[in-house]
């Protein structure tokens, strides 16, 4: 797996269910706009606010859909094992070509031979071989986080298994390290603003919420990267654009921005406890994109 992913954002409808069709909707523009795959109820898509159940039935419907599985990256991160365990089994069983996890994140201070204790056993009661594990690291939002001693742990017991991670701690060095010291990682970066770097460093790409609104510009500098063409004035672009959006609450201000690309009002639903941006906040998100 490698390219441009967007970390994609959940539509709901005012009951605050899920709205599978406009999320198959949303899916198939961002495949049109150029992302190479789509990760899929990560933070961006509200995971946390979701059941197990209601992420299993929303990803095997957006399949139904005609989304091929190949193209997901769900996310499958759990504090209780159980339900880490349970979501990994159901995105095997659905066909996609890995996971992305989250690290338990709700005790703070553990070690990393806990942590290593707790991937173990999510590989090994999930005991299937097809597994592909992408370590999902945001310590900005999670805390916990996984260290580079770690990951090599990792990597070494379960050679194969774990194929990659997410870095979201938008330390660009960590990055550099991760793609030096772990060649054999799929190294995506949190943040389209370093997905230049990344692909110079030899990782595999970006997994980012604002590629919900900046797919086109993203999959420009990986094409002119990969085609051995200077790249530097369309990163600058993108990055001036992700910089721009940091501004912002990001998931509100995305799915405010969705809404007036589609004109569905529902994308100004989140669950709680996230609000929507309120009216003046939309205007000038707006005014300046």
């Amino acid at each position: 797996m490698k390219g441009v992913f967007a970390a994609v954002l959940t539509p709901m409808r005012d009951d605050l269910a899920i709205d599978r069709a406009a999320f198959a909707q949303h899916c198939r523009r961002l495949l049109d706009a150029g992302c190479h795959g789509l990760g899929i109820f990560g933070t961006t898509g509200e995971a946390n606010s979701l059941s197990v159940g209601e992420r299993i039935e929303a990803w095997e419907a957006l399949v139904a859909a005609g989304i091929e599985a190949e193209l997901l990256l769900p996310g499958t991160g759990a504090c209780a094992l159980p339900d880490a365990v349970e979501l990994s089994r159901a995105a095997l069983a659905l066909g996609t070509p890995g996971v992305l996890a989250l690290p338990p994140f709700y005790y703070k201070g553990v070690s990393d031979d806990g942590l290593f204790r707790f991937f173990a056993e999510l590989i090994e009661r999930v005991g299937d071989d097809r597994l592909r594990l992408f370590l999902y690291h945001i310590p900005p939002q999670m805390i916990v986080g996984f260290s580079p001693e770690l990951i090599g742990r990792l990597l070494d017991a379960y050679p194969g298994i774990v194929a990659g991670t997410k870095d979201s701690a938008g330390d660009a060095a960590r990055i550099e390290r991760l793609c030096a010291e772990f060649p054999q990682l799929a190294v995506f970066a949190g943040t389209e603003a370093l997905l230049l770097d990344t692909l110079r460093w030899g990782g595999a790409g970006t997994i980012s919420a604002t590629v919900n609104v900046t797919a086109n510009l993203a999959r420009e500098v990986y094409d002119l990267h990969a085609a051995g063409e200077d790249a530097e004035a369309a990163q600058t672009r993108l990055t001036e654009r992700r910089r721009y959006l940091e501004r912002f609450p990001v998931i509100p201000a995305l799915k405010a921005i969705v809404r007036e690309q589609t004109g569905d009002a529902l994308w100004a639903n989140l669950r709680p406890p996230l609000d929507p941006l309120d009216a003046p906040a939309v205007r000038e998100l707006l005014a300046g994109l």
